[in-house]
């Protein structure tokens, strides 16, 4: 278990090498990261390079036993790069040059910007990819491609076109191109994307950005491998949650050898559970309480479905000037913990030390800018020091799964050109899908079910629930797959939009939800966005099939949509209470085959989602871990490599808490007490029970 920071020492206002590692030490820290935007002190002129600086810093943290991974500097160009080369800087999409002075402004494709970023990566690694403080190097920081429209990246994208689909007749046919008078003659008539209103045409854009921010993570991890020892790996920290719609976290798994995400969270009241609603919180927090911790979690764990890093925690905060939220007393070690029990083999903080000047003055780091101990500093210390005596015991764990959630870049993409919800001030919801995706997630977190985040692509025979919330752009084989794990024995969860458009974000040509109809036992030929929230009603009475009635709790409401389903078979659970909608189930049951398809047509509000998804549980023979405990105590397990059983319980709130619950037995980790299904836990307090062992 690696436990530590982002370092910076080029940014301290005076020498404090010796002292850093010293505090570090104490910390119990044993990892640091280095390096990811020194280009312009290595390289301060073209051809100028001063690369001998970085070994005292790295003997220092060698002999202090913290190991690094080396950064390479390609993220941030040198301002010498822009003025003499131009050409390297990103078009946007609107053909306006993206002027210097930030961060990530080049064209990643360009080939000059891609000739001095292998240069200045090779001088780097050659100097000191075989230091033995070095156990591994992360490829560029937060990589994407900032949607660019350089002349040579549109030009890529008509041949990335040309290879893919052939001839520009088929393409006409695939995008819908007669519509509006859109048909190509030749691949040269096909416009800019800043003049784009085609769906197919947009979905293929983003598809081949997230392509050409792989391609250019593979080309650095070659790079990389031309130095690396067999011991050394390589990651690649993606942007955490939803992260960038230039990227994606499955293809990006494949070409390094441990994904690695960034963690930036909500703190303070923004965690207690249940959450209290805020718009306090910047957007990427993924909103309020524990479960956006968790769902970051079980993203990052099944972008590859192996462990993983978390290269970027909040420290003392994370964000701007008008963002300063320093966690409670309690609150970084659960967040560790946390992460730590859905499989992270990494806790890692974003940054060392507040930096004194720059963009990034008030993303405050582990040491304030009086750059003395803190509060913080005392927290993560225990969790370092915790971590030097057990962490053993809590790498490369197996995180107990109950539900795989399906995630779909695609869809995401599609529903962001085209959204199929509204924001309360009746602007389209371009976020949509992130709404019905997280409000889902949620749902069964709330119901207290394990969760893995999963592309549509895998095997998900071992899963038994799988919901699919969403999933609008589809192909028939992908759709297929969903019928035949049900018909197989798993419970399948869909959602409205899923299955509506083919892979070329074409609406399907037969009744909804097309090729799922069978399998759901219902379909609908009309649907409608909702004005204002309609309230959900019980079905009195189901035909039987061994369906059990579905609890709403009281004020139950559909948001935003519904689909008007006709029943094929299928038992209706739910129903709306309206004079018009009335008329129409908004939650459907079907068996299928050994198994079962529930089919929700709204988007319910959170806690009548929570009643959904806490009845697929039971339908599914699921009781998860920690039923019937306070709201605030959640109970999940894993599974070490040494078959030891290991379970996490966690207080979400700020009373202390006394716990009784039999399937809590064992060790605490930490303690070294005995425990038999009575757990005590303070405010913000987390504990990890070893099962079946005195030891």
């Amino acid at each position: 278990m690696l436990f530590g920071v982002s370092y910076y020492h080029e940014y301290q206002p005076f020498d404090r090498l010796a002292d850093d590692i010293r505090m570090m030490r104490d910390a119990g820290i044993t990892y640091a990261r280095l390096g990811d935007s020194i280009w312009a002190l290595c390289e301060p002129r073209e051809g100028e390079f001063h690369l001998d600086w970085l070994q005292p810093v790295l003997d220092g943290l060698h002999d202090a036993g913290i190991q690094v991974v080396l950064v390479t500097p390609t993220y941030a160009i040198p301002p010498w790069l822009a003025r003499k080369y131009p050409d390297v800087m990103r078009r946007r999409v609107d053909g306006r040059p993206e002027p210097f002075g930030a961060r990530q402004n080049m064209d990643i494709t360009n080939p000059t910007y891609r000739a001095y970023a292998e240069r200045i990566t090779r001088l780097v690694l050659e100097r000191y990819a075989q230091h033995p403080a070095v156990i591994g190097f992360q490829v560029d920081n937060e990589t994407g491609t900032g949607m660019s429209c350089n002349d040579a990246v549109f030009d890529g994208f008509v041949d990335w076109l040309r290879r893919k689909y052939g001839t520009v007749d088929r393409l006409n046919e695939l995008w819908g191109l007669t519509y509006w008078s859109h048909r190509l003659g030749d691949w040269a008539d096909l416009w800019r994307p800043a003049g784009n209103t085609n769906p197919g045409y947009d979905l293929d854009w983003r598809r081949f950005h997230a392509e050409v921010t792989t391609e250019f993570l593979r080309w650095q991890v070659d790079i990389v491998r031309d130095y690396a020892r067999d011991d050394q790996f390589v990651t690649q920290d993606v942007v955490g949650g939803h992260g960038r719609g230039d990227a994606d976290r499955y293809q990006i798994a494949e070409v390094v050898d441990i994904p690695a995400e960034n963690f930036p969270h909500a703190t303070q009241d923004a965690l207690l559970h249940p959450p209290v609603p805020s718009t306090i919180y910047p957007a990427q927090s993924q909103g309020t309480g524990p479960a956006q911790l968790y769902q970051r979690a079980d993203l990052a764990y099944g972008a590859g479905r192996r462990n993983f890093f978390v290269t970027e925690m909040n420290p003392i905060s994370i964000g701007g000037s008008d963002n300063t939220f320093p966690c409670y007393d309690g609150q970084w070690r659960m967040a560790a913990y946390t992460c730590i029990s859905r499989g992270a083999n990494m806790i890692a903080y974003w940054h060392w030390h507040s930096l004194h000047y720059g963009r990034e003055t008030y993303s405050h780091g582990i040491l304030n800018h009086d750059l003395e101990p803190n509060r913080c500093y005392d927290e993560l210390a225990r969790i370092g020091h915790e971590l030097a005596e057990h962490g053993d015991r809590l790498t490369d764990l197996t995180p107990d799964v109950d539900v795989a959630v399906l995630y779909s870049y695609d869809s995401r993409y599609a529903l962001e050109f085209q959204p199929c919800l509204k924001n309360p001030d009746g602007t389209p919801d371009m976020r949509c899908y992130r709404t019905i995706f997280d409000r889902f997630y949620r749902a069964f977190f709330d119901a207290r079910a394990q969760l893995i985040v999963v592309p549509t692509s895998v095997e998900l025979a071992s899963y038994p629930v799988v919901v699919a919330p969403a999933v609008y752009i589809a192909d028939d084989a992908t759709l297929q797959r969903l019928v035949e794990y049900a018909e197989q024995g798993g419970h399948l969860v869909v959602t409205f939009r899923t299955g509506y458009a083919d892979e070329f974000a074409r609406a399907r040509w037969r009744r909804a939800p097309g090729v799922l109809r069978p399998a759901v036992g219902a379909s609908y030929r009309l649907y409608s966005n909702l004005a204002d929230p309609v309230p959900l009603r019980t079905v009195p009475e189901v035909s039987g099939n061994g369906v059990s009635r579905l609890q709403l709790p009281p004020g139950a409401v559909g948001e935003a949509w519904m689909d008007e389903l006709e029943l094929e078979g299928a038992d209706a659970l739910v129903s709306y209470d309206h004079p018009h909608f009335g008329r129409f189930p908004a939650v459907v049951t079907h068996r299928w085959g050994r198994g079962r398809v529930t089919y929700v047509g709204t988007l319910p509000d959170s806690a009548s989602a929570k009643s959904i998804a806490a009845w697929v549980l039971e339908a599914s023979g699921i009781t998860p871990r920690g039923a019937g405990l306070p709201e605030s105590v959640r109970v999940t397990g894993a599974r070490s490599p040494r078959g030891e059983r290991l379970t996490f319980v966690s207080n979400w709130s700020s009373a202390a808490q006394s716990v009784d619950d039999p399937s809590i037995a064992g060790v605490d980790l930490v303690s070294g007490e005995t425990v038999e299904r009575h757990v005590d836990l303070g405010a913000w307090d987390i504990r990890v029970i070893v099962e079946g062992t005195n030891s």
